[in-house]
């Protein structure tokens, strides 16, 4: 089919699946008896969702171009910017999020796979239960101890990616779906591959699928490599988030991994639009969708064994990330908070702003604030959504989910006002852009590509970028359509 024919249908489907959408639901259609999306709070305690309409249409196109202008003002070649796979991209998107949020049989689609990461949380919970017993099951006498509910699934999930890898499995999906964004996009063959990859495997994993042509790829195809390790996340920590972010109630842990399914998706062509501004192609491309045969393990029993040790680096990573990165935000917040209560500018901040002293989510609320109004989150929460893009920024997602976790529950002092903030949030953070991520590219592709390694340090801080801008413009299409 042709580039011309694929635009038209895309703009037809902008018209006809809005007709064919449900009524504006507070959630989704699982959540006609629990509006609100909270770990320890009910649906009366956060304002609804109050559909799709003209003002959020017109915030939700305020938010998409002041992203496409901030991309466009760091773009390497203004004049070469190919407009047309701008829109088709964000048209996807668009697409993509109308279906989930609206469109009842996509909903079905995505809740089914959603239900598929469930499933492996319940699978995972019977490992962790042979291990540690009451620790994992007996919540009210011991707590919800992260290390032994979350950390767990990254290892089982590493080890199910790792053996989806050796049966071919992975890269069969991902061909299909690289070959869909060629065709739509008029992007590279191994581009396609690379960000479809991402979908379902981490930043360092989804270029292995295209180890063969690294070497030989322009400066716009490793931007669009990284930004679209950026900007999606891998599987096995998508399931650590429906893991904490969904507790232990089956329905929330539903809801949240179809959200996350959503946003991982929408980020693929989200990372192509913000990257092709960026760095514009300008070079011939070659379109060709072949798949690296290079397989993980010797065997069957050879590939879980290497899944789990992976899985294993992975999970003490994080937990000694979050260690770490938690232990440092406690200690800038009591130096900020001894400064705010002897110059008692505490005394202001709990008075004019959602926090009780001077911290660095205040400093980071503030400095984004402007940024997330400009994206359609209300008045209200604008600071809390600012301090969380801040914190993944400047630390992890991961801190960031733990904090909007907190953010979502209203028996805590500073929460959000808004259903939709919760989502939208979860959209914005469900990407790998932060600093840390610039050395762990640099070091994981540059291992694959050392040819590479000069342009992938050149472009980190604009892979950060990129990979950032994507994620925003799924939570302000997410936004938008909640109202």
């Amino acid at each position: 089919m042709k580039p011309t024919k694929i635009w038209c249908l895309l703009l037809l489907g902008l018209f006809v699946l809005p007709l064919t959408a449900q009524e504006p639901v507070v959630i989704d259609s699982l959540a006609n008896n629990l509006p609100n999306v909270g770990l320890n709070t009910t649906s009366a305690d956060l304002v609804p969702n109050q559909g799709f309409t003209l003002k959020t249409l017109l915030r939700g196109i305020l938010g998409m171009a002041a992203l496409v202008l901030i991309a466009f003002l760091f773009s390497a070649n203004r004049r070469a910017i190919n407009w047309k796979t701008t829109a088709i991209g964000l048209g996807i998107q668009l697409l993509i999020a109308i279906g989930v949020l609206k469109v009842k049989f996509v909903q079905v689609i995505f809740e089914t796979i959603g239900s598929v990461f469930v499933s492996i949380l319940d699978f995972t919970r019977a490992g962790s239960q042979f291990l540690f017993e009451g620790l994992v099951v007996d919540m009210d006498t011991f707590g919800y101890i992260f290390a032994f509910q979350v950390l767990p699934t990254i290892i089982f999930f590493s080890a199910l990616t790792s053996v989806l890898f050796y049966l071919g499995i992975i890269q069969k999906v991902v061909k299909g779906l690289a070959w869909l964004l060629t065709k739509s996009l008029g992007i590279s063959g191994a581009e396609s591959l690379s960000i479809a990859g991402n979908i379902f495997l981490g930043q360092t994993e989804a270029p292995l699928l295209i180890k063969a042509y690294l070497e030989k790829m322009n400066r716009s195809e490793i931007l669009l490599v990284m930004v679209g390790g950026m900007a999606t996340v891998a599987g096995a920590v998508l399931a650590a988030y429906i893991g904490f972010l969904g507790g232990d109630d089956p329905e929330l842990r539903l809801i949240f991994a179809k959200h996350l399914l959503a946003a991982s998706v929408m980020a693929a062509p989200g990372a192509i639009v913000i990257s092709k501004i960026l760095y514009p192609q300008t070079e011939t491309i070659n379109t060709d969708v072949q798949v690296s045969q290079d397989r993980i393990g010797a065997n069957f029993l050879d590939a879980i064994a290497n899944g789990t040790t992976e899985g294993l680096k992975l999970a003490v990573n994080v937990g000694a990330m979050l260690l770490v990165f938690v232990a440092f935000i406690a200690m800038i917040n009591g130096i900020l908070g001894g400064v705010g209560e002897y110059t008692t500018f505490n005394t202001w901040i709990s008075a004019n702003t959602p926090y009780d002293s001077f911290s660095l989510e205040a400093i980071l609320g503030t400095v984004f604030a402007p940024l997330m109004w400009l994206i359609g989150v209300n008045n209200e929460d604008v600071m809390l959504m600012g301090q969380l893009l801040g914190i993944k920024l400047a630390a992890s997602e991961f801190i960031g989910y733990i904090q909007l976790a907190e953010l979502k529950n209203v028996a805590n002092s500073a929460h959000f006002t808004y259903n939709k903030s919760v989502i939208m949030a979860t959209y914005m953070l469900c990407g790998f852009a932060n600093f840390a991520s610039i050395g762990i590219q640099i070091g994981g592709i540059g291992s694959l590509a050392p040819g590479q390694r000069k342009t992938l340090s050149e472009f980190g801080m604009k892979a950060v970028l990129g990979g950032s801008l994507a994620s925003l413009l799924s939570a302000t299409i997410a936004g938008m359509i909640l109202g």
